[in-house]
C-alpha cells in the first residue's frame, strides 16, 4: 500500500437512546475489513455533526433540520413517565398528559418531545440535560417525561415509568449528508432496511434500458405429421366420393343388369 491509499472506513453516529449494537454486527459481517466507529452525539448536535463531515451517517431524533441532509425515518418510541417507585401513578399501567397536571414535570434543555402545550407545573428552572431531571426525579422533586429508550438509559432501582397516552412521540431516522451517498452509505442503508447480503441495491441494480432482453418464448411442438396430414387430406376432399373398400362393386354394376338392344 502506498502512503497516498486511504483505508476506508465508517463513522456512524448515533444520538443516546438509540442501540445499534445489531446494525453493527450486521456491518462487521459482511465487510469485514472496513471498520465501523462508533461517535455518540446529543441530538442538537446530531445534524451539524453530519454536515461538517464529522460522521457518514447517523441515528437522529426528528424534528431535525434537513438542510443538505437526507433521512430516512424509522420508528417511533412510545412515551413515558419517569416516577419513583412509590409514587401514586405507578399504581396504574398508564396515564394521560391530563392525569399530570398536578405534578412538577421536568422540561430538561435537551428535550426530545415536541409539545404544544406542556404537562403539569413547570419546575422553577430547566435542567441542563435528562440526566440531570432524572437525578431531580429521584430526589423526589417532580417526574419526567421522555421516550422510553431514555428512560431505560437511565434506569435505576429507585424509579420506574409508566406510559403516557396521547403524548407527542419521538422519532428516530437515520440520516447523512445529501452530496455524499456514498457506496458505503448505501451499504449500510440496506442493512438497516433489512435487506439480505444477496439482495440487489440501488447503486447495483441495472437500468432497464440495460437489462438483456427476455428470451424468445420456445416454439409452440408441433403435431405428429401423420395426424396432421390426414386431417388435412379429408378437408381436401370433402364432397369427394367414398373411398370404396376392397372387394366392393362398382355403383354402375349394383342393382339390375341393364338389357341389350
Amino acid at each position: 500500500m502506498t502512503g497516498s491509499e486511504v483505508t476506508p472506513s465508517f463513522r456512524l453516529a448515533y444520538v443516546p437512546g438509540v442501540t445499534p449494537t445489531k446494525w453493527v454486527r450486521i456491518w462487521n459481517e459482511r465487510l469485514p475489513d472496513i471498520p465501523l466507529t462508533l461517535l455518540q452525539v446529543s441530538p442538537a448536535e446530531a445534524a451539524d455533526v453530519l454536515r461538517a463531515g464529522g460522521a457518514d451517517a447517523g441515528f437522529v431524533r426528528l424534528p431535525v433540520d434537513r438542510t443538505d441532509l437526507s433521512a430516512i425515518p424509522l420508528y417511533a418510541e412510545t412515551t413515558v413517565v419517569v416516577i419513583p417507585k412509590d409514587h401514586v401513578v405507578a399504581a396504574v399501567d398508564e396515564v394521560s398528559p391530563e392525569d399530570l397536571a398536578d405534578e412538577v414535570v421536568f422540561h430538561p434543555l435537551d428535550e426530545t418531545l415536541e409539545w404544544e402545550q406542556r404537562p403539569g407545573v413547570p419546575a422553577a428552572e430547566r435542567p441542563e440535560t435528562t440526566a440531570d431531571a432524572v437525578e431531580l426525579v429521584a430526589a423526589g422533586v417532580g417526574v419526567l417525561v421522555v421516550p422510553q429508550s431514555l428512560a431505560r438509559l437511565h434506569h435505576r432501582k429507585d424509579l420506574t415509568y409508566r406510559m403516557v397516552t396521547g403524548a407527542p412521540e419521538s422519532r428516530v431516522a437515520l440520516a447523512w449528508p445529501e452530496a455524499e451517498t456514498t457506496d458505503l452509505v448505501e451499504d449500510f442503508i440496506g442493512i438497516v432496511r433489512g435487506r439480505t447480503v444477496n439482495s440487489s441495491r440501488g447503486r447495483t441494480q441495472t437500468p432497464a434500458k440495460d437489462k438483456a432482453p427476455a428470451k424468445d418464448k420456445a416454439p409452440a411442438k408441433a403435431k405428429p405429421a401423420g395426424r396432421t396430414g390426414a386431417k388435412a387430406g379429408d378437408k381436401g376432399r370433402r364432397g369427394a366420393p367414398a373411398r370404396q373398400s376392397k372387394g366392393a362393386k362398382p355403383a354402375a354394376r349394383r342393382g339390375k343388369p341393364r338389357r341389350r338392344p
